[in-house]
């Protein structure tokens, strides 16, 4: 049986006295260390950053709304056939070349 240790990586930073006693104290009044209270605190602000940005959130109405549109397309208008017409010459015009259309 192997022990196998997750990779770990150091982030270090220089505050000022002050701010670096008032992590102090709210690390302690928490029961973690300062190191423990800056990663816990980081991830948390990390997380929500990540979160709001990748995010989509709709209300109901707009939810209900945005099924429909997805269940119901509407037809294809004059510049999205054009769109498509000119994809598919240009698709065609650069098979095979170091330019891919292909995902």
């Amino acid at each position: 049986m192997s022990n196998t240790l997750a990779k770990q990586d150091r982030i270090g930073a220089r505050v000022p006295h002050e701010v670096y006693e008032t992590l102090r104290r709210a690390a302690e009044l928490t029961g973690a260390t300062v190191n423990q209270f800056l990663v816990q605190a980081a991830l948390k602000e990390a997380q929500e950053v990540i979160e709001r940005e990748e995010v989509i959130r709709l209300s109901p109405r707009d939810w209900n709304w945005l099924l429909d549109l997805m269940e119901n397309p509407s037809m294809p208008n004059a510049k999205l056939k054009a769109a498509m017409k000119h994809y598919q010459k240009a698709k065609r015009d650069y098979a095979g070349t170091i330019f891919n259309w292909e995902p």
